[in-house]
């Protein structure tokens, strides 16, 4: 899931203020290794 909400940050679809916070830093972390800001 976590994979799929940064997908939608990446795409502009969604913020990181709009995951749910379970998985927020989980979402931080593969933003970071994909080299992209939050």
């Amino acid at each position: 899931m976590a994979v799929v909400y940064a997908t939608l940050i990446i795409k502009g679809k969604k913020t990181i203020d709009q995951v749910p916070s379970l998985i927020r830093d989980q979402v931080k972390e593969i933003l970071i290794d994909m080299d992209l800001p939050e």
